[in-house]
C-alpha cells in the first residue's frame, strides 16, 4: 500500500468511527453538552465534516459549493461545534457524507505532493502539500473520534471503535468492573505514597 492509500485508509476509518458514535442516540443525547465546554457528539461530527470540506476544498482550490454559515466571519464562536434545534441529525449525517465524498474525490484527483495554501494558518506555514493536509486531517479526525468515544461511554456505556470492531480486551461488565477496581486501587495506593507525576 502506498503512502497516499494508507493515509486515506486511516482517514476513512477514523471518519467511520466518529460517525458511528451517533448510531442509536436520541436527538437529545446526540446534542447535549457533556463537558464544561459544551462538547457533544453531534457537534464533533459536524465540526470534523466542516473542517474536512475546507481543508480538501478551499486549500486545493477545489470548491465544494456548500454554504457553511457557522464558518462565516460574523458567526458566533464555536458555531460549528453544536447543532441548533433547526438542524436535524440527518442534516449532520448528510453533511458528513457530502464532506467525505468531496474529500475522497480530492484525494483521488491529486498526488501527495500537490501544492495547496491554508489561508487561516500563519503565512510562514500556509503553503502545504496534500500529504501534510492528510496527516493533519487524520490527526484531527482521530482526536475528535476519541472525544466522541468518551462522550458515548458517558451517555450509555457504548464503547469501542465501531460496533463491528470494538478493539477492546474485555467484552463483559464483570471484567470491566474488575479492571476498573485495579486501576482505582493503583491510583489510591500511589496517592497514599505521595507519588507525583
Amino acid at each position: 500500500m502506498d503512502d497516499k492509500a494508507m493515509l486515506h485508509r486511516y482517514l476513512r476509518e477514523n471518519r467511520d468511527s466518529l460517525l458511528s458514535k451517533l448510531d442509536r442516540l436520541s436527538e437529545y443525547d446526540a446534542r447535549r453538552p457533556l463537558t464544561a465546554t459544551g462538547t457533544n457528539v453531534a457537534g464533533l461530527v459536524k465540526h470534523v465534516a466542516s473542517v474536512q470540506l475546507d481543508y480538501l476544498g478551499e486549500v486545493f482550490d477545489r470548491p465544494h459549493g456548500r454554504s457553511l454559515p457557522w464558518f462565516a466571519d460574523d458567526a458566533e464562536p464555536n458555531a460549528d461545534l453544536w447543532v441548533p434545534a433547526d438542524e436535524s441529525l440527518d442534516d449532520v449525517r448528510e453533511l458528513h457524507a457530502f464532506s467525505a465524498a468531496h474529500a475522497d474525490a480530492t484525494i483521488a484527483a491529486l498526488p501527495l505532493d500537490a501544492p495547496g495554501r491554508v489561508p487561516w494558518w500563519r503565512p510562514e506555514s500556509a503553503d502545504v502539500t496534500l500529504h501534510r493536509v492528510l496527516v493533519h486531517l487524520v490527526a484531527e479526525t482521530a482526536r475528535h473520534a476519541g472525544h466522541a468515544d468518551i462522550l458515548r461511554e458517558t451517555i450509555d456505556g457504548a464503547v469501542g471503535s465501531r460496533p463491528d470492531d470494538p478493539n477492546l480486551p474485555f467484552h463483559d461488565g464483570d471484567a470491566w468492573s474488575a479492571y476498573r477496581a485495579r486501576v482505582e486501587d493503583a491510583a489510591r495506593t500511589a496517592a497514599g505514597r505521595g507519588t507525583a507525576g
